[in-house]
């Protein structure tokens, strides 16, 4: 189905011959939006332990404001995806970091009341060692802590985050830098 070049509805022609049908209407991506986008936005992740905690970022913006998740964010276009994680890791906490190795790659797939995608993420959550920095929330997140692992349940958590954390724990000694 293609989009009419002015935002106006969008037909096609399919299964009833030649005549047009009218397709179902999406809203246009937001300029400078995530909301409905045209493909899948890349995101990367930053899991941190330091001594059974592990750190968590509280997200300042929607989508999710005000739930607990990993630090992190999009890849900017030419930007490798290691170089993303550091760069956005700086960015939300002050700390300077190096990533050990990718713990998992999912995609979250939010969609609207009528079944639209209307945010799509691939996301690669790296383990990552602290190298440097001071913590502190900034940018895009509204607070951030080290969570004992025992007080997880305590957090309004991101779907797949708490998951992607267990995963972490028990690979950690592959990556011993972490």
């Amino acid at each position: 189905m293609k989009r009419a070049p002015t935002g106006g509805p969008r037909r096609s022609t399919g299964a009833a011959g030649n005549r047009e049908i009218p397709a179902v209407a999406l809203p246009e991506p937001d300029s400078g939006s995530r909301r409905y986008p045209r493909h899948p936005l890349i995101g990367v992740g930053a899991i941190i332990f330091d001594r059974g905690r592990v750190l968590l970022a509280q997200r300042g913006n929607e989508p999710l404001k005000g739930w607990w998740s990993l630090p992190g964010g999009l890849v900017e276009a030419g930007e490798s995806l290691a170089d993303a994680v550091r760069r956005e890791t700086r960015e939300e906490t002050g700390l300077e970091i190096e990533p050990a190795g990718v713990v998992e790659i999912f995609e979250r797939i939010m969609r609207d009341a009528e079944g639209r995608p209307e945010y799509h993420y691939v996301l690669i959550d790296y383990l990552c060692r602290v190298a440097g920095g001071e913590l502190r929330a900034a940018s895009d997140v509204s607070a951030v802590e080290w969570a004992p692992r025992r007080d997880l349940p305590g957090f309004q958590i991101t779907e797949g985050t708490a998951a992607v954390i267990e995963k972490a724990f028990r690979l950690r000694r592959k990556y011993k830098s972490a």
